[in-house]
């Protein structure tokens, strides 16, 4: 067992996301023999009762399909989000039915990428999660599908099982496909070689990744699911990447699939959330003096370092902030609706409490809820 290997091994804290493929049929509904088997090795690698498991779980659309009728993915979000309120219930239905065979409780955790991003939703999804650990649960995590509108295309929640792993500040995240690991080619074709490790991007710049899955009824494939590692592995978390028929070998520290080695620290930051999870819905065009000061002295943004604004958002929302040429350098949730901050651009905080009152003496963006995207 290589020393990588032997860290999964060690993992007390695991995130395990299943895709759609490996749950449901081709034509849609549930498969209950692929759930249970995935759920027979998961009980066994926590029945020790050393190990904890988050299930990042993919599924409801895909389950919803068969029972309103609908031969295959919609692809309009009304009929999405109808199949994903009908397959959820039933989802989750399953996975309690073939988790009490082995005593143990689930709970239906349902998250939204935007709302995980601002502080005090943040918090909350952490001691909701935490909590069920520390009470024997094992929390079945999916993106609320129902009401979300860009996070239902977001690509099969293979990202969010990153920033989940993050939240949680898992020991290990692992991506469980339809496909055995990464390959240098494409796998259906003679004389490819899997990946055993990667240690960072380099590793893999001359690999061609392939977008589409193999069954049909998901969204994601090895783009997300490479993305989803680069994700995690830079926020401290390892990966391995295999196919939901090998669960029993990754968790087992075997060679099997893609190992992805932790190119960055771990840290209990919620910006990673803002960076790589949120939707801007507008973005002010910053000064060469406010870009640098938001770059790189990680100051907040304000009124007077901002040139121009676009888009339409109200307060609490995630802009992005570009330098003059365009480039995005940074996002952050702004204090301001769209049409208050014309009247603020290029002006004092002081100046503006003077003018309009005390309540305009603050930053458009904080410090704290800002993160630089390009350094």
């Amino acid at each position: 067992m290589t020393v990588a290997r032997q860290y999964v091994t060690q993992a007390r804290r695991i995130v395990v996301k299943v895709g759609s493929s490996s749950l449901t049929t081709a034509s849609g509904g549930l498969d209950a023999d692929r759930v249970d088997a995935l759920v027979d090795v998961l009980a066994k690698a926590r029945s020790g009762g050393e190990k904890e498991i988050v299930l990042v779980s993919s599924g409801a659309i895909a389950a919803g399909l068969a029972p309103l009728g609908l031969r295959r993915r919609p692809t309009d979000l009304a009929r999405q989000q109808a199949a994903a309120s009908v397959g959820q219930g039933l989802l989750v239905a399953r996975y309690t039915a073939s988790f009490a065979r082995y005593g143990v409780r689930v709970g239906q955790v349902l998250l939204t990428s935007d709302d995980t991003s601002r502080r005090a939703h943040y918090r909350n999804a952490y001691r909701t999660l935490d909590q069920l650990l520390a009470m024997g649960a094992l929390p079945v995590v999916n993106e609320n599908d129902t009401v979300a509108t860009d996070e239902i295309r977001f690509g099969d929640n293979d990202r969010l099982a990153a920033l989940v792993a993050h939240l949680v500040r898992a020991d290990l995240l692992v991506l469980l496909s339809d496909v055995d690991g990464l390959y240098d080619g494409d796998p259906s074709k003679p004389g490819t070689t899997r990946i055993g490790e990667v240690h960072g991007p380099e590793d893999i710049a001359h690999v061609q990744i392939g977008s589409a899955g193999k069954a049909g009824v998901g969204t994601g494939g090895m783009v997300t699911k490479v993305e989803a590692a680069r994700i995690a592995a830079a926020a401290g978390v390892p990966v391995v990447l295999t196919s939901a028929s090998h669960a029993a070998d990754a968790l087992a520290g075997r060679d099997t699939g893609t190992y992805f080695h932790r190119t960055g620290r771990r840290s209990a930051d919620r910006l990673l959330w803002l960076a790589h999870a949120s939707t801007p819905q507008g973005h002010l065009v910053l000064d060469d003096g406010a870009v640098r000061a938001v770059v790189e002295r990680h100051s907040s943004l304000l009124p007077a370092g901002i040139a121009s604004v676009e888009g339409e958002f109200s307060a609490g929302d995630p802009v992005e902030l570009r330098d003059t040429t365009g480039r995005a350098v940074a996002r952050g949730l702004v204090n301001f609706d769209a049409k208050e901050i014309p009247q603020l651009l290029g002006r004092s905080t002081r100046e503006l409490a003077r003018e309009l009152g005390p309540a305009y003496e603050r930053e458009v963006v904080h410090r704290d809820d800002l993160v630089v995207l390009h350094p």
